[in-house]
């Protein structure tokens, strides 16, 4: 018993033997009634066990392109049991994990399967098949497995996926972010020797375009132009336009080796061979006295090879 109970019970003894019996009686009647209750939650609060999970909570959080990405969900394991057609049926719904909804949040709207979802939560469920997932996206994501009534109205898109038979096990059930690029990933699901993925598409070009535009209407600062050059370069766009914000990012910055880089880069491309090796010169410098030997490698292989 705690400190502060029996402290109640001191005082409150001490009001009933100095006091009206009548009076403090009843409220002696009133503190057993809390006494026991505190006294039932002590003995619970400090005499619990903690155990693993069978089915441990997992959060995985990745920025694809420009777009936050969040998935929530519990893991279960295989335990020496058959997962595909026996503990998770095929041709029937299931919740995709254990214990709360999987869910998976989106800061932005995106395609998954080819399919458009706005931005926000949605839980997921899957109907497995033999050869192919169908991956039910539901706004309703308050389940504490599957809902209670499945509402069709609820349901934001439903996604094929084929599945792949893998030659090793996975023994939890894993959803993962894969093979990441500036304008999606692969969004995978795998138990036991089976995968089925998704296509995530998301929105970087347009948020990235409409960001460059905004910026340069203002006050562009050296890094400004420099991201947008490079960004430029990177995915195919106009390289002369790439050219002049690279020299602007230079003329405000000039004693940046990697800029230097970029601005060789974006040269070559446009056959500027000479104005290439120049730059590659001076990043070269810049990178040996900064002691960035990965740089001194890249611009000495430059040389070398724009040389002949």
């Amino acid at each position: 018993m705690s400190f502060y109970v029996i402290k109640i019970i001191f005082n409150n003894l001490k009001i009933l033997l100095l006091g009206d019996n009548k009076v403090y009686l009843k409220k002696l009647k009133k503190m057993k009634k809390i006494i026991l209750i505190i006294c039932i939650y002590s003995a619970f609060s400090y005499g619990q066990i903690k155990t693993p999970q069978p089915s441990p909570l997992s959060i995985v959080e990745q920025v694809v392109g420009l777009t936050n990405v969040t998935i929530k969900y519990s893991r279960p394991a295989m335990r020496n049991r058959n997962i595909m057609g026996d503990l998770v049926p095929y041709g029937e719904i299931w919740r995709a994990g254990a214990n709360a909804n999987t869910t998976i949040e989106f800061s932005d709207d995106v395609v998954v399967g080819g399919h458009s979802l706005v931005a926000g939560k949605y839980a997921i469920f899957i109907r497995p098949g033999v050869s192919m997932w169908e991956v039910f996206f539901y706004t309703k994501t308050d389940n504490g497995g599957l809902p209670e009534k499945w509402e069709s109205d609820a349901v934001a898109a439903v996604a094929e996926s084929s599945v792949t038979n893998l030659s090793n096990k996975v023994e939890s059930f894993t959803i993962s972010i894969d093979d990441l690029n500036q304008n999606g990933a692969i969004l995978n699901f795998k138990w036991e020797n089976t995968q089925a993925g998704l296509e995530l598409e998301v929105p970087t070009e347009a948020k990235t375009m409409a960001s460059i535009k905004k910026t340069m209407e203002g006050e562009p600062k050296s890094r400004d132009y420099y991201s947008a050059a490079v960004y430029f370069r990177e995915t195919g766009r106009d390289l002369n336009k790439a050219k002049k914000w690279i020299a602007k990012a230079i003329k405000m910055d000039d004693d940046k080796y990697w800029m230097y880089r970029q601005q060789a880069l974006i040269l070559i491309e446009l056959n500027e061979t000479e104005a290439a090796i120049v730059a590659s010169q001076t990043s070269l410098k810049l990178a040996t006295k900064a002691g960035n030997q990965d740089y001194v490698r890249m611009n000495k292989k430059a040389i070398d090879e724009w040389s002949n």
